[in-house]
């Protein structure tokens, strides 16, 4: 789904492909592709990214990252502590010619990252699914189809969802380097973390989530 007709991608990095299950025609590789159960152990689907401190780049200082892909092409993930202002839920709805306005339901919108901003990525609980969706972990979905945004607005859809629009990226073998510099702690997806609370405290909570004091993290910590 989108709001507008699609910019150039920023210029920032992401994976050669487009995002897995999310490419330009909505249309979701086939099931074995993500099968979670096979996943080599040093995969990152359905783990939360938690930033370091000394990660400093303003796209992913102090964020919060559900990873919904990871494999040996690259990794795709949902920025869930960036506040979204404009459009309103119901404006976006208005956009998209989805009734009824306003909606029976309201969701939380959030800036998910700095690839395809203009796209729209639903996270949400797999009570809820499509044929199209991408299915992160046991708990948890990724569906870019309108369906969603039309069940929703009608009052119904899954228990717990969150709309993001665009995504952040990462090419072959990006993400693992970036672990190798610390730039990121990792903790197990739980629904209270993706959505629950506000955003002011979300990469708090993570971190308490770890058992990390912020403040005694250096440059060269480990991984939790």
């Amino acid at each position: 789904m989108s709001t507008r007709p699609r910019p150039p991608s920023p210029s920032v990095p992401k994976p050669s492909q487009p995002a897995p299950g999310v490419d330009a025609l909505g249309a979701t590789p086939a099931a074995d592709t993500f099968d979670l159960a096979n996943r080599q152990a040093d995969r990152l689907t359905g783990q939360i990214l938690v930033a370091m401190p000394t990660l400093t780049d303003p796209n992913f200082a102090q964020s919060v990252i559900l990873i919904c892909a990871h494999s040996a092409d690259g990794a795709m993930g949902i920025i869930l502590n960036r506040s979204l202002e404009r459009p309103s839920f119901e404006a976006l709805l208005q956009q998209l010619d989805i009734a009824p306005v306003p909606p029976e339901r309201e969701i939380r919108l959030c800036a998910g990252g700095p690839v395809e901003n203009v796209r729209g990525f639903v996270v949400h609980t797999t009570d809820w699914m499509v044929d199209g969706t991408l299915r992160v972990d046991d708990g948890l979905g990724l569906t870019t189809s309108l369906d969603i945004l039309k069940a929703v607005a009608q009052g119904r859809g899954p228990r717990e969802c969150l709309l993001a629009l665009g995504y952040a990226g990462w090419g072959p073998g990006q993400l693992e380097v970036e672990f190798g510099q610390n730039s990121w702690l990792s903790v197990p997806a739980d629904e209270a973390l993706v959505f629950k609370g506000d955003n002011e405290t979300r990469w708090r909570r993570a971190m308490q989530k770890l058992h990390v004091d912020p403040a005694l993290l250096s440059p060269t910590a480990g991984h939790a």
